[in-house]
C-alpha cells in the first residue's frame, strides 16, 4: 500500500497556512483536478481525493492539531469517503467554482427584501429648519390573508413530489452524481396545492402606504435619510428591506448656502456707503437691523452671527453673510449734477492739496 504523503505537501502550503490560504489552494487544485475536467483520468481522480482528504483534515481545528503532533498515525479512525463525501463536505466551495449544488438536502432560505429610493423636494426654508412629511409608496407587504405561507387559510403546502423534499434533483454526470435545484418547487421543497387566492401563491401583494418622515434641520441637496423597514417585504420569513429618501433642496430667491452659511447680496447707494446707515436686511427668521459702515466699498462684506442654518452635527447656526453692492445714480437731476460736480471738485481739491503738502515735506522728490 503507497505511504500517504503529507497533507502539506499535498497541498502546497506551508505549515503555518492560514484558513483562507488552505481554502484557496484547495479551490485550485480541485478545480485542476475536477473530474468534469479530466474524465477517465485515474492519476486526477486520485489527486482529486488527496487533495480533498487533505484540506479537509487542515481546514478542522482539532483534526489538524492532532494531524500536526502526531502524523497520520494521530487520525485513525477517521475516514473519507468517495465523491459523495467530497462534494457533500465542501459544497459551497464547488457551488462557487461550478454553479450548482451539492449538499444532499437545501434549506430555503429566508431573503431580506428589496431597498426601495424616493426622492424628495424640500423648498430652501424647510432644508434649513426641518420638517416633516408625509410620502405615499406603492410596495410588496407579506400577504395578510395567508401571512406569507402562500397557501389558501386552513391549507398547508404538501412535500415536492419530484424531489421527494430535498429541494433538489439528482442526475448523473461521469461517475459522480450532481444534484440540482429542483425545477417543479425551486427548491423550497414543498408544493402548494391550493394557492392562497388574494396573493395567487405568491406569499406577498402590492399595497400602498404613508410613511412619514422627519426632516432635521440643517438637511442639504444629497442628503440621505434611511428609514429601516420600510422597503419591500422579504421573503420566506426573511425581514423587509430599507426606504432610502433622497433629498433634493429648491434654490431660495435671495439667499444661497455655504455649509451652515447663507450668503446674500445687499444693494446700497453711493451716499450710504460713504456716509454709513442703519438699514433693514431679511434673514431667515425675519428682518434685522444691520448697520453699514462710513466708507463702505463695493464688495465688502457684513456679516450677521447666528443667523445661518443649524448643523447636522451639533445644532449651531452659522451666520449670514451680506454681500455690499453699491448702486451707481442714474437719470440724475441738474441739481444731483451739479452737486456731484461740486462734491468732484473737492475731492480734486484734496488730493491737490496733499500733493503740495507731499512735495512741500519732500522737495527733494520734486527736483528730480
Amino acid at each position: 500500500m503507497a505511504e500517504k504523503r503529507d497533507y502539506y505537501e499535498v497541498l502546497g502550503v506551508d505549515r503555518n497556512a492560514t484558513d483562507d490560504e488552505l481554502k484557496a489552494t484547495y479551490r485550485k487544485l480541485a478545480l485542476k483536478y475536477h473530474p468534469d475536467r479530466n474524465p477517465d483520468d485515474k492519476e486526477a481522480e486520485d489527486r482529486f481525493k488527496e487533495a480533498a482528504e487533505a484540506y479537509g483534515v487542515l481546514q478542522d481545528k482539532e483534526k489538524r492539531s492532532r494531524y500536526d503532533q502526531y502524523g497520520h498515525q494521530g487520525l485513525e479512525g477517521s475516514s473519507f469517503g468517495g465523491f459523495e463525501d467530497i462534494f457533500s463536505s465542501f459544497g459551497g466551495i464547488f457551488e462557487d467554482l461550478f454553479g450548482f449544488d451539492t449538499g444532499s438536502r437545501r434549506r430555503t432560505r429566508a431573503q431580506r427584501g428589496s431597498d426601495l429610493r424616493y426622492d424628495l423636494n424640500l423648498t430652501f426654508m424647510e432644508g434649513a429648519f426641518g420638517t416633516e412629511k408625509s410620502i405615499d409608496l406603492e410596495k410588496t407587504e407579506v400577504c395578510p390573508a395567508c401571512e406569507g405561507s402562500s397557501c389558501e387559510p386552513g391549507t398547508r403546502p404538501e412535500t415536492c413530489g419530484q424531489c421527494q423534499g430535498t429541494g433538489q434533483v439528482a442526475r448523473n454526470q461521469g461517475f459522480f452524481t450532481v444534484r440540482t435545484t429542483c425545477p417543479r418547487c425551486r427548491g423550497r421543497g414543498q408544493s402548494i396545492p391550493h394557492p392562497c387566492t388574494q396573493c395567487r401563491g405568491a406569499g406577498q401583494v402590492m399595497a400602498k402606504k404613508t410613511v412619514s418622515v422627519k426632516i432635521p434641520a440643517g438637511v442639504d441637496a444629497g442628503s440621505r435619510l434611511r428609514l429601516t423597514a420600510e422597503g419591500e417585504a422579504g421573503g420566506n420569513g426573511g425581514p423587509p428591506g430599507d426606504l432610502y429618501v433622497f433629498i433634493f433642496v429648491e434654490p431660495h430667491e435671495l439667499f444661497e448656502r455655504s455649509d451652515t452659511d447663507v450668503i446674500c447680496q445687499l444693494q446700497i447707494s453711493f451716499a450710504q456707503a460713504a456716509l454709513g446707515d442703519s438699514v433693514t436686511v431679511h434673514t431667515l427668521n425675519g428682518e434685522e437691523a444691520l448697520h453699514i459702515p462710513k466708507g463702505t466699498q463695493p464688495g465688502d462684506v457684513l456679516r450677521l452671527a447666528g443667523e445661518g442654518i443649524p448643523s447636522l452635527r451639533n445644532g449651531r447656526r452659522g451666520d449670514q453673510i451680506i454681500q455690499i453692492q453699491v448702486k451707481t445714480p442714474t437719470g440724475l437731476t441738474k441739481k444731483q449734477i451739479l452737486l456731484l460736480k461740486e462734491f468732484d471738485r473737492l475731492e480734486s481739491g484734496k488730493l491737490t492739496n496733499k500733493l503740495k503738502s507731499m512735495l512741500k515735506n519732500n522737495p527733494a522728490s520734486a527736483s528730480r
